[in-house]
């Protein structure tokens, strides 16, 4: 297999049988902290169902540079160890599927990723706020930077909170209408 020129994300989901919660939860996260010093990971979200939701289904996304690292973590001993360790919990086996882009933001349980053009805008609904804010906010506070090191501070301010508040709060709050109709443009 040869090695692609974008990262690749892949979700790997699992509906955890009920009363195995916790006990799944607690060791989710010790996989996840594990895994997250092999080589070849680039970055990974922990899925679980919010509060108070009825959902059973748990998982990770994991972003890796090329199919090579990709392939070389889902044969590792730890991710072995790991499928071993949670298999009683499962109930049935895990799901795995591989993201494209901003598919990675509108992952939802069973359901197709929503067309592109729908996931331009809630992108775009995302990104303008949060750039306006920092440009209010940090903006000031970092303009007598070097032009590099200020773009690199501001970027990755935007994608820290695109990533871990801003994009999950727009994908809850516009799941009907992503989901909604059967025309499927790409």
């Amino acid at each position: 297999m040869t090695a692609s020129a974008q990262p690749i994300h892949v979700a790997i989901t699992r509906r955890i049988k009920p009363g195995c919660e916790q006990e799944f939860q607690s060791a989710l996260k010790e996989f996840f902290a594990r895994s997250l010093s092999e080589s070849g990971v680039h970055g990974a979200a922990m899925l679980v169902p919010p509060p108070g939701s009825s959902s059973s289904e748990y998982g990770i996304i994991r972003s890796f540079a090329n199919s090579a690292e990709r392939d070389a973590f889902y044969s590792s001993p730890l991710y072995h160890e790991w499928k071993k360790r949670v298999a009683s919990l499962s109930d049935g086996e895990p799901k795995a599927r591989e993201l494209h882009g901003l598919e990675a933001f509108f992952r939802h349980d069973d359901l197709s990723p929503p067309p592109r053009w729908k996931m331009a805008i809630a992108t775009y609904l995302g990104v303008v706020p949060v750039i306006m804010t920092l440009a209010l906010t940090l903006g000031p506070l970092i303009r007598s930077w070097n032009f590099v090191l200020n773009n690199l501070v501001f970027n990755a301010c935007v994608v820290a909170l695109l990533t871990w508040v801003v994009m999950p709060l727009i994908t809850r709050a516009l799941q009907a209408w992503l989901q909604s109709g059967e025309l499927k443009t790409r």
